[in-house]
């Protein structure tokens, strides 16, 4: 899939647990980790409004676009 979720490494860079997100942002875990495991097919923009005003981030630290036709004629 070429949309990279690097919630994780926001996450890390914020010292935030999984826990303490679900709590800020009003997710379930099994939600939340779907979505910072990268499984997620969807995702709404109030629930990203909400990660990005807990983790005091842009949507661009959580989400990347990767061009698959570039990375694969590159490699």
């Amino acid at each position: 899939m070429p949309i990279i979720v690097n919630l994780d490494v926001m996450m890390a860079r914020r010292k935030v647990s999984l826990n303490e997100l679900s709590k800020r942002v009003d997710l379930t875990l099994s939600n939340l980790s779907i979505l910072k495991t990268g499984k997620a097919k969807a995702i709404r923009f109030s629930t990203l409004e909400a990660i990005c005003k807990a983790l005091d981030c842009q949507p661009s630290d959580i989400l990347e676009y990767v061009d698959e036709q570039k990375k694969t004629t590159t490699s």
